[in-house]
């Protein structure tokens, strides 16, 4: 399971900043592609609270389940 945050629209962020600061939080690797943000595992409710705490505004996070397809 991988946690994408994606970032969509004109944003003013580090992306790379707040990777960094994400995988300190989740104790998991990650990287950067393109405007999303990837994190190892399962962590899309401790990010919605991870981003919310960086000033993003909490109507503007979308959870979102995605399968795999096999």
């Amino acid at each position: 399971m991988v946690t994408v945050i994606t970032f969509v629209g004109n944003f003013d962020v580090n992306l790379k900043d707040i990777l960094t600061k994400a995988k300190k939080k989740c104790a998991s690797g990650g990287t950067v592609r393109n405007n999303e943000v990837e994190l190892q595992g399962d962590h899309r409710f401790k990010m919605k609270k991870f981003l919310i705490d960086l000033g993003f505004p909490e109507e503007n996070i979308l959870i979102q389940e995605k399968t795999k397809k096999s």
